[in-house]
């Protein structure tokens, strides 16, 4: 399966904080996704680009906080991450680029 270009616009970064981190050791990837992103899509997208196979894809909603900007008040926007459990033997190193 090739990298289509349609796959860089569903995965849009990786996500290291330290939650992510932790999730590292139990094999599980964390990725900041479109958010029209559906769970097949995020499969197909994250085996297609790294070359591993996909056991399980979570995904969550982060809503933007209301913050203030100059005094005015403004959205962040959301966020969806995807937290990607990966088959054993499987890895992907995120401090690398693609």
């Amino acid at each position: 399966m090739s990298a289509k270009p349609e796959h860089y616009d569903i995965i849009r970064k990786p996500l290291i904080t330290e939650k992510a981190t932790m999730a590292s050791e139990a094999n599980a990837v964390v990725f900041e996704v479109a958010i029209a992103a559906n769970k097949p899509m995020i499969k197909e997208a994250v085996e297609a680009l790294f070359g591993v196979k996909v056991k399980a894809v979570n995904t969550s909603i982060t809503k933007g906080k209301v913050k203030r900007f100059r005094g005015q008040l403004g959205t962040r926007r959301d966020v969806k991450k995807a937290y990607v459990t990966l088959e054993e033997g499987n890895t992907i190193d995120v401090s690398t680029g693609l």
